[in-house]
């Protein structure tokens, strides 16, 4: 009997680690930070908060929709903390009426349209890497930064895929560079993809040309390929964290003379598919792209870079009298 329970316990054990793992390492952290907020909440008021209740939830909810929380936090933390419960071996009805309507509710009153941050279009591209270009510092700092930039738009590249990337994904061919995305977050299996950047005619732009450059001067023959650096300008082992991109978009930004407040690592994956859509790119290519799985963010790209192109009020003529 007593090996039957340490069976279970062991098999208990291995399927929690089964249910971590089938989840990006981001997206476990996610899960722990939101639950945390959850639980700070339920020791102000003196609730429990494992197990929890439907009205508890409800209750946190309606405490978040107080504050200046965006719709899609506030489902994210409801995921949260019902992901956490399953994981502990506790069931929490997330789809109770007391948390429904509540969200809806909430929703009505609140409104459920989301602020985005703002894309990096080509002519902003363009300033930035100028800007880089023309900085008093070293050569080795500049060619890792506007690869990392170039890379970013033209591949569409989520911020943490840009800092996974090794040496070993890249393959040079005569038409450009083929790189492996070995896991992305719509690729939570690590099947991989593959993506195809060509040479641009305009070199100073060209992302492959810059990846090349800067695998020269930085030396680097395996293992990450942006690195941070230490001391000046000599290269660590260490990979660059994916907040380190974020900050280089601000402050590149701010030395453009633009006002980085509304943008973000994410700027430059959506100012692809933007300035893609504005070229006349088809949605299934900018899909091929940026790995998105579903057309609806990638239409919110496209009928945002048609928002002037195909605007009804042009073709009002105000010159006739």
């Amino acid at each position: 009997m007593n090996e039957i329970i340490t069976d279970i316990k062991a098999l208990q054990e291995e399927t929690l680690l089964n249910l971590q793992s089938s989840k990006a390492n981001n997206t476990v952290r996610a899960y722990k930070s939101d639950f945390n907020d959850f639980g700070l909440f339920c020791a102000q008021n003196g609730f429990k908060s494992l197990p929890s209740e439907p009205k508890i939830v409800s209750l946190y909810l309606t405490h978040l929709s107080t504050k200046n929380i965006k719709m899609s936090t506030l489902k994210r933390r409801l995921v949260s903390i019902g992901v956490v419960h399953k994981l502990k071996g506790h069931y929490l009805d997330t789809k109770h009426p007391s948390i429904i309507e509540n969200i809806m509710g909430i929703k009505r009153r609140k409104g459920s349209v989301q602020k985005g941050k703002k894309p990096i279009l080509i002519n902003n591209l363009i300033k930035i890497i100028n800007v880089i270009d023309h900085q008093d510092r070293e050569e080795i700092k500049k060619i890792r930064d506007r690869s990392i930039i170039l890379i970013g738009f033209s591949g569409g590249f989520r911020r943490n895929e840009i800092v996974s990337l090794d040496y070993e994904d890249l393959d040079f061919v005569s038409e450009g560079l083929k790189i492996r995305v070995k896991r992305s977050k719509t690729d939570q299996f690590g099947e991989g993809s593959i993506k195809g950047l060509p040479y641009f005619d305009n070199k100073q732009y060209c992302p492959v040309k810059s990846i090349i450059k800067w695998i020269e001067i930085a030396k680097i023959n395996s293992g990450p390929l942006f690195k941070r650096f230490i001391k000046g300008s000599k290269l660590s082992e260490n990979r660059l964290t994916d907040q380190t991109v974020a900050l280089l978009i601000k402050n590149y930004l701010r030395l453009a003379g633009i006002d980085n407040k509304n943008y973000s690592g994410h700027s430059l994956r959506s100012g692809f598919a933007t300035s893609a859509a504005e070229s006349g790119a088809e949605e299934r290519s900018i899909m091929a792209m940026t790995g998105h799985k579903s057309t609806e963010m990638v239409r919110r790209y496209i009928k945002e870079a048609n928002l002037f192109k195909n605007n009804a009020l042009n073709k009002l003529n105000f010159d006739k009298n």
